[in-house]
């Protein structure tokens, strides 16, 4: 799964859409290095889903003895059997919605964990239980829409101390649209003090957006999210016209971020996409 691009994703939502009213539910079947990006941005792609549509995978092969896969498989059905709607990841007898799950472990059988979002059903020894209270049911008087446009030139940058401020000019020259930062503790970067050093990040990403460029800010923590009002340095992001990404998964942010801008060349139109919740992907 490595390998894959948004062109496979489209081919697979393109084939859900194109199946769905034939069954109660699909199950896709997915390497898990990239499974977290794959059903997060079929979330986006796959307009109000009204059956569920189920990513598992394992995390060793199905012909050993001792595999994971038979018992996520069986999971995933049972995700589909007792009507679970919207995209999701079935694992480790957890079922995780699509855009809130991520991979944490490379060995451990609980290789995925959702964060910020309970799940969205368990598997125990009497069945799996739904938590209703998390599950987000379509509209069945509408149909499921297919909007599966995405646009790929989007790059992450996690910060580290002493990021040099060229690197966005670089980004700039790519002629990339979107850029995913990942900045530290509630969404915070370095600011013109260190002008003396020259790798005053503000102003650059001044520049990038003010030319059109989408940036969007996640938190390098893992859990709770990003508050771009709390400390000063955050609240010149905002005035930069940076997104806040809230309390999304880099997963979900960067997949959300290649699908606003495959709907809409506007920067103000990717802002107020992103301060949409459309899958359960962010609290507002």
């Amino acid at each position: 799964s490595s390998n894959i691009q948004a062109e496979e994703w489209q081919t697979i939502a393109r084939a859900v859409l194109e199946n769905l009213d034939a069954y109660d539910g699909i199950v896709i079947t997915h390497g898990t290095d990239t499974m977290a990006y794959t059903a997060s941005v079929l979330s986006y792609m796959l307009q109000n889903l009204t059956k569920p549509v189920v990513l598992t995978g394992s995390q060793m092969p199905i012909d050993n003895l001792l595999t994971d896969a038979r018992n996520n498989l069986y999971t995933a059905f049972s995700a589909v059997d007792c009507r679970i709607p919207g995209v999701s990841i079935a694992f480790d007898h957890k079922l995780i919605r699509g855009c809130r799950a991520v991979k944490v472990r490379t060995m451990g059988f609980e290789a995925f964990e959702s964060i910020n979002a309970p799940y969205l059903g368990e598997v125990f020894a009497n069945g799996i239980h739904r938590n209703e209270s998390a599950i987000r049911p379509g509209d069945p008087s509408r149909p499921t829409r297919l909007l599966d446009r995405l646009c790929p030139d989007v790059f992450l940058l996690k910060l580290i101390p002493g990021t040099n401020p060229a690197v966005f000019s670089m980004l700039m020259d790519m002629h990339y649209r979107g850029i995913v930062l990942e900045t530290f503790g509630a969404g915070v970067v370095a600011d013109d003090k260190l002008d003396f050093l020259r790798r005053n990040l503000l102003d650059r990403l001044g520049e990038l957006t003010a030319h059109g460029v989408s940036v969007v800010a996640c938190s390098q923590c893992l859990y709770e999210s990003s508050d771009l009002s709390i400390y000063e340095v955050g609240q010149r992001l905002l005035e930069c016209g940076v997104i806040p990404g809230r309390d999304m998964t880099t997963e979900a942010a960067v997949t959300k971020l290649m699908w606003a801008l495959g709907q809409t060349e506007d920067p103000a139109q990717v802002r107020d996409i992103f301060d949409s919740n459309l899958a359960g992907e962010v609290t507002l």
